[in-house]
């Protein structure tokens, strides 16, 4: 995987502009890691059906963003837009050249998810939770840190040693805090201030 894009300055100014965005974005992101707020019971299905359809619309925005984007950076790629529980997902698959658009440890990506949210917000006025994938690259780191999870979850298990994985953003660590908690006899908790904040397994 390549760290820099077709035009190199292009992905520069995406990365700066987007570097102040994720900061500040750092302490609010941070509370995604314990999921999502739950339903309240009178929580009625008109409200539901008005939720998704923000969502949709939020897709739809975030579409034609990146859609414009991949032209101005001369990149094809097909864009798929999907609602997943409280948040918009977008996906852009297909092109050749998308891996290009995921950067160092998925830099580039992140940069361009919070570009887009910005986008969203503007044109809604409300703060967006949307999800930007590209070459399945989310996808996959998914899969890899559910995998890590079971996988320190039971060595913990067996030999009763706590273990402290490599910092994470909120979003990754959600994924193995889920993992850890599919196994019986361990739990986990975050420690440490982002961007350093990490996993770490103990046994109950």
């Amino acid at each position: 995987m390549t760290d820099q894009i077709a035009d190199p300055e292009a992905g520069d100014v995406v990365v700066a502009e987007a570097e102040e965005m994720v900061a500040a974005a750092a302490e609010e992101s941070a509370a995604e890691e314990s999921g999502t707020e739950e339903s309240t019971a009178e929580e009625s299905g008109a409200d539901e059906v008005d939720a998704e359809d923000q969502l949709v619309e939020e897709g739809e925005i975030a579409g034609d963003y990146l859609e414009q984007l991949l032209d101005v950076l001369d990149f094809d790629g097909d864009i798929d837009l999907d609602v997943d529980g409280d948040r918009a997902i977008v996906s852009i698959d297909g092109g050749d050249d998308l891996d290009q658009l995921v950067g160092r440890k998925g830099e580039v990506l992140d940069a361009l998810q919070e570009l887009t949210r910005l986008a969203v917000q503007q044109a809604t006025g409300e703060r967006s939770r949307l999800m930007l994938d590209i070459a399945r690259w989310r996808a996959g780191r998914r899969e890899r840190l559910a995998a890590l999870g079971t996988e320190v979850a039971e060595r913990v298990r067996e030999t009763g040693e706590r273990e402290s994985l490599d910092p994470m953003t909120p979003f990754e660590r959600k994924i193995v805090h889920d993992a850890v908690a599919a196994v019986d006899g361990v739990y986990s908790e975050s420690e440490g201030a982002e961007p350093k904040r990490r996993v770490v397994v103990l046994k109950g």
